[in-house]
């Protein structure tokens, strides 16, 4: 089924959901690079992909919100009294999701980085852009909040699975 239905999440959202979770994890390997100043296989050969991942997750979750806003009157429903907590909590992650790559393309270009993408160079490396560069600065503490975020939402997935045994994780699979 493609659509999204009341019991479950359709193979458009299933896909999105699990190819975005799969860059979101390869994204945090990031923070791996600060370990032995990245000299190590992580900061080696996964962080160089990390800003066109980045921006390729950037176009993903624009996709991804059309997508769902398409599918409103179709996706499963909330049970009443936690309805409000779940949502505040998606919208939280939708939000770092918007916000990590748009902090991430001002934190290069606001210190003069440049932006280079798959290899295609997007912008040259220039002067630094003061408001650029302080806005860029949310990018690492946006980071940890994704990743508490993230966590929350595999924790209480597994919650769902293991201590209320209801049928909310399969609404993924």
């Amino acid at each position: 089924m493609v659509n999204d239905s009341r019991d479950r999440y359709g193979s458009i959202s299933r896909s999105f959901h699990w190819l975005m979770a799969l860059l979101i994890v390869w994204q945090f390997l990031k923070l791996g690079d600060r370990i032995a100043e990245g000299e190590h296989w992580i900061g080696q050969a996964l962080v160089p992909w990390h800003v066109s991942l980045g921006v390729l997750l950037m176009i993903l979750v624009v996709l991804r919100i059309l997508w769902a806003a398409s599918q409103l009157k179709r996706r499963p429903l909330h049970a009443p009294a936690t309805a409000l907590l779940v949502k505040g909590g998606h919208l939280a992650l939708y939000a770092c999701m918007v916000l990590m790559p748009i902090t991430g393309v001002l934190f290069m270009l606001g210190n003069g980085y440049g932006l280079k993408v798959f290899g295609m160079q997007l912008a040259e490396k220039g002067p630094e852009i003061a408001w650029a560069a302080t806005l860029g600065g949310l990018h690492s503490p946006l980071a940890w909040l994704t990743v508490l975020l993230v966590v929350g939402h595999i924790g209480m997935a597994f919650y769902h699975r293991l201590a209320r045994r209801d049928d909310i994780m399969q609404r993924m699979f």
